[in-house]
């Protein structure tokens, strides 16, 4: 599927951007209008557009703001806050001051949204190894209730993203569907993700269950809000293998999402190398491969962002250090730890985990579940993009059926 764009990272990231329309994160004029002001394959025009845009609409949400118009506002800020997220993207080079100003004001524009729904969306920062990860608890509104105290206690998911996704990115992929379902919703970022490795500088690490036990920890303090034996966990996008690791250990997961899973870190990048230059990495010829991945970096935008922003996010310097620190993120010898129900995704056309979830689905031993997004359906894209609604319906419903049976 492309949009506007030939250049399949420039399409898949504006069909990324749209498809928040589903839950009032963007307008189709806006991103289209957007686009076409974009020189295709250039980096700092997309930055420069999308910051264009969402300085446009902030300033529409706080005109509406001081002129009392909360949802206007509310739904501006929100579109301004996927426009900022957009254009802060393709910002490859960590010590370019304007990742930490754009990646700001889109935080501030979901900050200011968050207090204009009801119930506010509520900021939490979760206690993690000596300082804290940040997050968002989503409740359910409660209507005729006197006070929250009166709430019933839900379900709750659990979701976080993956390599190169935010935390307010998490409210249109996860938890306004599960709001809309009865559903509490608990999003965080871990390390190498958002704002714990803009400004935390905290790498990714590959024993994601070291994360998610907290993150539990901390959901099972609110015991006015969380049903302790109903909490789903979803990793989204690389998140896929992050949220397998973690289930394979923390067995207070009740059930487990995978939108779009992830069997072997190392196998993904394999497959897609030239023998030639798979050979070099097996045989250790770093000065090769390094020299092979910096041509490639110029003229392939896809390798470009991976290679740049993988580099950063796991803190560490070369494209060699990258793949073979890649190793680590496999779930080939625990799938069968995975005790609870899984559920997972898999896109038809993903080129950027291909054939990676059947792979995890056929080595699960728990109860489980595969399903195959195809393109008839518009939903062949990486994580399904642009079919919120079919993604949401199928999970939701699957969530809502496999907790009904815990109950019987």
């Amino acid at each position: 599927m492309k949009i506007f764009f030939q250049d399949p990272t420039f399409s898949l990231q504006l069909l990324r951007v749209i498809g928040e329309t589903y839950y009032k994160g963007a307008d189709i004029g806006e991103c289209l209008s957007t686009a076409y002001r974009i020189k295709e394959g250039d980096f700092e025009s997309w930055h420069q557009e999308w910051l264009k845009t969402a300085k446009r609409v902030n300033k529409y949400a706080d005109e509406s703001l001081a002129a009392g118009h909360t949802v206007s506002a509310r739904e501006a800020y929100l579109r301004a806050c996927n426009y900022y997220r957009a254009a802060e993207f393709l910002l490859i080079d960590p010590a370019d001051p304007r990742i930490q100003t754009t990646w700001g004001k889109s935080k501030e524009c979901f900050s200011k949204a968050a207090d204009l729904f009801s119930p506010p969306f509520e900021p939490i920062e979760i206690p993690y190894e000596g300082t804290t990860l940040p997050g968002y608890f989503y409740r359910v509104d409660n209507k005729g209730n006197n006070s929250n105290r009166n709430a019933p206690r839900r379900p709750t998911l659990i979701a976080h993203g993956g390599f190169d996704s935010t935390l307010e990115e998490l409210y249109t992929s996860a938890a306004a569907p599960a709001l809309e379902r009865g559903y509490n919703c608990l999003t965080f970022e871990g390390p190498g993700q958002g704002g714990v490795i803009r400004k935390q500088k905290i790498p990714f690490r590959y024993d994601w269950e070291k994360v998610v036990s907290p993150v539990v920890d901390y959901a099972l303090t609110r015991t006015q809000d969380v049903d302790p034996k109903h909490i789903a966990l979803m990793g989204i996008s690389m998140g896929g293998y992050l949220a397998a690791r973690a289930a394979a250990f923390e067995h207070r997961i009740a059930v487990c999402i995978l939108y779009n899973g992830i069997f072997d870190g190392y196998d993904v990048l394999a497959s897609s190398l030239p023998k030639s230059l798979l050979t070099a990495i097996e045989n250790g010829n770093r000065e090769i491969v390094n020299t092979v991945f910096d041509i490639l970096m110029d003229s392939d935008t896809n390798i470009k962002f991976n290679m740049k922003h993988g580099m950063w996010t796991t803190g560490l310097s070369s494209p060699f250090e990258l793949i073979m620190n890649s190793k680590y993120y496999t779930i080939k010898d625990i799938a069968h730890d995975i005790k609870c129900p899984t559920l997972v995704l898999e896109a038809e056309k993903d080129d950027s985990f291909p054939g990676q979830p059947k792979k995890v689905y056929d080595a699960l031993t728990c109860q489980k579940k595969y399903i195959l997004f195809t393109s008839e359906e518009g939903a062949e894209e990486h994580c399904q993009c642009g079919a919120l609604a079919l993604s949401n319906q199928r999970i939701f419903d699957w969530l809502d059926e496999t907790f009904a049976k815990r109950n019987s």
